[in-house]
This record gives structure tokens, C-alpha cells and sequence, in this order.
């Protein structure tokens, strides 16, 4: 599945990432880098690939339903009174140069391209780390996105073309299942608490370990989080919940994403204490 060596991001000379930036996939999976294994302190895997349930999810990556009528996210594609269907409509993500290589920090600029090799994007990705205490660290990924069309493009999901909840697409983290999952948020306990809801800060806990995502940013805060705890555990920072987000020529989004990776058991107020520590 690689074709180039994953680059590494260390803490103390022990990896706790590792990202696969020229991809070796199947078209059908809408091949683009991605981070797996991302990995705790004490080692525990925290991302899952490729699984059977869901093959086209890859770890952590920016994976987006829909641009252009272009599919972003992998497999099939959701059309309005008819359901997900198989399309030939699978774009992919095309790293472009590196910026920044180094154990510390991640930066380089990428490509999304349709299926016959149409730009619709060009993306800057800078993805860092950064140790918080012996036990957690935190996982810094920003991205930004720039019509290179001569036209206006949709970026969208299922929700917005009437599958109710299904919002998803932007930064999605496929974490491990099996066992126990433990869902808390600013807004409440259990997904339905925020999921389609925006909050400063999401925390999701399996077994020996914890993940707590936050909005870095203003744009970031103010969209909704995906979270799915049924048949698989998802997590998303979605761009287009409800509506199409539109992108004029040559305009850009930004968001940024930071994610708290820690052994064992997160408390509310500590993920709060930490949320306010990284945003400040």
C-alpha cells in the first residue's frame, strides 16, 4: 500500500506516527495520504485502516464526500432518492512537494484530483506534534484548501442531499473497534450529545487509552462534529453538515484540528484544562 516510505513523526526518539504521503490504493478507496498507526505515549494503536466494515477508511485524513460531484471519501457515492450507489467518480489527493520533513513537523502541498485527472483543489497540510506530559501528547493537523477552477464548487455530504446525520467529510479519525467506547463532550455524555452539534472539545475513550478533539480555530469550532459509535467508531470535524459549502474561484478554507492523544482515562476537566491550555 506504500510507495514511498511513511515519514515519521517521533517523541523521544519513539514514534508515535506515521504517515503514508504517496499511497499505493485501489481507485475505489479514492486514494490520499494518510496517518496510521498513530500511536500513544505507551504505544497503543489508536487508528484503524482499511478495515472490513469500511475499507476506504484510512486512519486519520481529510476525506470529503463530495466536490464537484467528485467522491473524496472512498466507495460509493450517496444520490438523493436513490441511496449509495457505485460511481466512477473517485478522486484522489496527489502530494505535490514537501515544504517541511523533519521528526517534529509535517508540511507539504497536495492536489485533488477527479477521476480522469482534473485539478479541482490545491491543499497546503501541516501536520505536527507536540508533548503535553508523560502520558499525552497532542497531534496539530491543519489543512488548506483553494479553488483552482475558473468556476464556483460545491463541496458537500449525504446530509445535505437528505440522508439525515450522515454530515461527514473534512479531518476523519477511524479509531479502534471493539470493547468498550466511552463518548464525552462539553455538551454532554454519548454521541447523541454531539454528534451534528459543535463543542469546544470531544473526548472518545477505549480500552488503555483516550483521544480528545478540538477546533484550533474560530472556522474549526463552528462546524459540527460526525461521530459514529454503531458499527464502527468514527470521528469527523464536518465542513457541510446540512448545506453545500461553497467555494468561490481561487478562494480558500482553512481548518485546523488538534487532537490530544493520551494513555488511559481523560477527565472532563482535564480535556477542558486542555482545550483551553491549546486554543489560549
Amino acid at each position: 500500500m506504500t510507495g514511498d516510505s511513511p515519514a515519521v513523526l517521533r517523541i523521544y526518539d519513539e514514534a508515535v506516527l506515521e504517515y503514508t504521503w504517496r499511497p499505493d490504493l485501489p481507485v475505489a478507496l479514492s486514494p490520499r495520504p494518510y496517518l496510521h498507526p498513530v500511536r500513544t505515549m505507551n504505544g497503543v494503536a489508536v487508528t484503524e485502516l482499511m478495515p472490513a466494515s469500511h475499507r476506504h477508511h484510512l486512519g486519520v485524513s481529510v476525506a470529503v464526500a463530495e466536490v464537484d460531484g467528485a467522491n473524496f471519501w472512498g466507495g460509493r457515492t450517496f444520490l438523493p432518492g436513490h441511496g449509495p450507489a457505485w460511481l466512477d467518480n473517485q478522486g484522489s489527493q496527489q502530494h505535490v512537494r514537501w515544504r517541511r520533513r523533519s521528526a517534529a513537523r509535517l508540511a507539504h502541498d497536495l492536489r485533488w484530483n477527479t477521476i480522469d485527472g482534473t485539478t479541482l483543489l490545491s491543499e497546503h497540510r501541516v501536520i505536527s506534534r507536540r508533548q503535553l506530559d508523560p502520558d499525552a501528547w497532542a497531534l496539530d493537523f491543519a489543512f488548506t484548501l483553494t479553488n483552482v477552477t475558473g468556476r464556483e464548487l460545491t463541496i458537500s455530504s449525504p446530509a445535505a442531499h437528505g440522508r439525515a446525520g450522515a454530515g461527514y467529510g473534512g479531518f476523519f479519525w477511524r479509531a479502534p473497534s471493539g470493547g468498550d467506547c466511552r463518548i464525552t463532550a462539553e455538551t454532554g455524555t454519548g454521541a447523541e450529545a454531539v454528534h451534528g452539534r459543535t463543542a469546544r472539545w470531544l473526548s472518545v475513550a477505549g480500552h488503555r487509552w483516550t483521544l480528545v478533539f478540538l477546533g484550533a480555530d474560530e472556522d474549526t469550532r463552528a462546524d459540527p462534529w460526525f461521530v459514529r459509535t454503531r458499527d464502527y467508531l468514527g470521528i469527523g470535524s464536518a465542513l457541510a453538515w446540512e448545506r453545500p459549502l461553497l467555494l468561490h474561484p481561487g478562494a480558500s478554507l482553512a481548518r485546523r484540528v488538534i487532537t490530544v492523544v493520551a494513555d488511559g482515562t481523560v477527565s472532563p476537566s482535564d480535556a477542558a484544562g486542555y482545550t483551553d491550555h491549546l486554543t489560549s
